[in-house]
Parts: structure tokens; C-alpha cells; sequence
């Protein structure tokens, strides 16, 4: 298999880890979606990453379908989204409420590469009180699962994947920068997710980005 995309993304990130953690090998593909549009089109026409393309030819976009491959894969007993009930219904709420502030990160940090005069300071403020209450949202999971060391079930599963994938992305784009200690639970899980060797493995800086 091949993964397309730079890690600096947390979507192509949260599909690395999870190959890596599945023992899954996959040839990488560093490609950024500024320098290698083109080749990226060539392989998915929105011009998007995550891609990953498979042994067959096959190639599949959007890292909730990739991560949905992955579970099917390696079937239930280890499929890193919960197959059914309580569990994974919860997984599915704390991981939209997780892509949910990074959507709205990109739009803040995307907005504040204008020059100052041409920001819509309207649209970043309404977008970072929608960040603000989707982490509100993980941070009272995380409170709720402090005595656990994961957030759903006793073993790490996508929703600890991609809610350090977020986090993280978060702090190094800039989007979040002293409002990061208003979730300090959500914190240090993201900080024991991030030393494990899986995550360092599969982790790129975003670049710096200071908010005006």
C-alpha cells in the first residue's frame, strides 16, 4: 500500500499511526497538497490527503473511509473503532467533535494568512467559539475518564488516535496557543498518546504560524 500526504496533516497522521499500530506496511508518499498538486490530482481529483492506494490499484480518498478499510482488514476483534454499541457511538462523538475544531482551526489559521486588513475577523471569532466548544466537549471525556488510561474502552482505540492528532495539530498551527491550558485533562492525555514511540514515529511540525 501506498499513503499519500505529509504527516504535518492530522488526517494523514491518524491513518499512519493506525497502519502502523495494525503491523500494516505502507510505502509513504510524501507529497504536500501545495508542491504536489498535480501528482496528488492524479490519484484523487479533489486534489485531497489523505490518499491510500492499494496493493490492487484500487485507491481510496477521505481518512474516515481509509480508517473504516483498516478495521475491516483486521476484522472486529482488533478494528480500532468499537463495531457496535455504547462504545462505539461514543468513539464516533468524541472523534467528530475532534475533527470538528481542527475543520475550524484551518479556517482561523487559513483566515490570518491574509493581510491584516482583509481578515474577517467575524468569521475567525465565530469560528473559534465552534473550536472552543468542541474541545469544551473532549475535555469533559477526558475528566469524566481520568481514573482510565484510555477514553472509551481499556485500550486505545481511533477516538485516543485522532484526539491527539487534533490536539497536537492544534497547538502547532497556532490556532490554539494560551487557551491550551483551559484543557488541561485533554492535555496531558494527547502528552502520554504523543511519547509513545507510535506516535513519534508518524509526526511531522506543522509550520509556524503566530495569530495576528
Amino acid at each position: 500500500m501506498k499513503l499519500i500526504g505529509k504527516f504535518d496533516s492530522p488526517f494523514v497522521r491518524r491513518v499512519a499511526i493506525s497502519l502502523d499500530h495494525f503491523g500494516l506496511h505502507f510505502e509513504h508518499a510524501d507529497w504536500s497538497v501545495g508542491a504536489d498538486f498535480a501528482r496528488i490530482l492524479e490519484f484523487c481529483p479533489l486534489g485531497r490527503v489523505p490518499v491510500l492506494v492499494l496493493d490492487d490499484g484500487d485507491v481510496l480518498t477521505e481518512s474516515a473511509a481509509i480508517l473504516d478499510y483498516l478495521d475491516e482488514v483486521v476484522g472486529s476483534t482488533r478494528a480500532l473503532l468499537p463495531p457496535q454499541g455504547l462504545s462505539r457511538r461514543e468513539s464516533l462523538r468524541i472523534m467528530a467533535f475532534a475533527t470538528g475544531a481542527v475543520d475550524k482551526a484551518r479556517e482561523i489559521v487559513y483566515e490570518h494568512r491574509r493581510p491584516a486588513d482583509k481578515a474577517y475577523e467575524d468569521w475567525v471569532s465565530r469560528c473559534r467559539r465552534q473550536m472552543h466548544g468542541a474541545l469544551a466537549q473532549i475535555e469533559s471525556v477526558c475528566l469524566r475518564r481520568a481514573s482510565h488510561k484510555w477514553l472509551v474502552e481499556e485500550r486505545m482505540t481511533q477516538a485516543d488516535i485522532t484526539v491527539a492528532c487534533m490536539l497536537t495539530f492544534l497547538r502547532e498551527s497556532g490556532a490554539l496557543v494560551s487557551e491550551a491550558a483551559h484543557y488541561p485533562v485533554l492535555g496531558a492525555h494527547t502528552a502520554r498518546c504523543e511519547a509513545l514511540p507510535l506516535f513519534q514515529d508518524n509526526h511531522l511540525p506543522w509550520f509556524s504560524f503566530t495569530p495576528q
